[in-house]
């Protein structure tokens, strides 16, 4: 899921960056657009590679299953 959400925001990032879409006048008036794409970019570049991170980390854990069995009377 973090790999999707990352790409998304990638994708969020680099229009707004690029400027393909306008943003309204009252988001425009608080917040650049370009720099809402470059935070968009950067959170999205993040989010990926902790999810590899996080992933990575899953897979060297190791699991041990231990079975216990009553001890065989002696052999006489």
């Amino acid at each position: 899921m973090g790999i999707g959400v990352g790409i998304v925001l990638i994708v969020l990032g680099l229009i707004g960056v690029t400027g393909a879409v306008t943003l309204p006048d009252g988001i425009e008036d608080n917040v650049a657009g370009d720099t809402l794409g470059w935070i968009f970019l950067v959170v999205g570049i993040l989010a990926i590679i902790l999810s590899l991170v996080i992933n990575q980390q899953r897979q060297k854990a190791t699991y041990v299953e231990e079975r216990r069995t009553e001890p065989r009377p002696p052999v006489q």
